[in-house]
């Protein structure tokens, strides 16, 4: 079996967040049905250096080993996710790394919570307003700012206090149902190669 590492973006510097990030995403793989076959993710903090990690697990990975990049895209995508990376950020895929081996969160990690409002619900209890939040059905084509303003703006009366992408963010990505997410299709893309990467 190919052991699958994540290098995410996320946790910014500190121990505690990039440990929450780890469990949050590991909640929703397993929900995902990959329990028994876990990718492990290693919470990378900031945008560059996750991008430098995965490089450096490219270079030293075995032939059982496949290491993986998922960034935000942090704006609107119409391209591959490798082209993508390398217009707006200037990362050149590097020559050994596969298409599978890219994959991005569009156009942020919280455009996923918008897919399952009833965990937003849930999580934020009384005061949450959801009709603060987009009616938009694409919802990769929500702007990140929007993504962000929107969340605010919902949850400001909340019995959980206003959205915090450090108090909340993790915590939310860990009670996220994986079959309302797939709607958005770089989730499906991840998910699909995930399952079928770990076969």
């Amino acid at each position: 079996m190919v052991s699958i590492k994540i290098y995410a973006e996320g946790g910014g510097d500190r121990k505690d967040l990039k440990t929450r990030c780890r469990q949050g995403f590991s909640q929703f793989f397993e929900k995902a049905g990959l329990k028994g076959r876990m990718p492990s993710v290693v919470a990378c903090g900031s945008r560059q250096k996750t991008y430098d990690n995965f490089c450096t697990a490219l270079e030293r990975a075995g032939l059982d080993e496949l290491p993986m990049l998922l960034v935000d895209s942090e704006e609107a995508i119409s391209e591959s996710p490798w082209k993508h990376l390398q217009s707006r950020d200037g990362w050149v895929r590097p020559d050994e790394a596969q298409d599978k081996q890219a994959h991005l969160m569009v156009q942020v990690m919280e455009s996923w919570f918008l897919a399952d409002r009833t965990a937003l619900v849930r999580h934020f209890g009384q005061g949450f307003r959801e009709s603060a939040l987009s009616n938009q059905t694409d919802l990769e084509a929500i702007g990140k700012q929007q993504v962000f303003d929107s969340l605010k703006s919902a949850t400001r009366e909340s019995r959980a206090g206003v959205y915090d992408k450090g108090k909340h963010s993790f915590e939310i990505l860990g009670k996220i149902d994986p079959v309302k997410v797939r709607v958005l299709p770089h989730v499906e893309r991840l998910l699909h190669c995930l399952d079928q990467s770990s076969q």
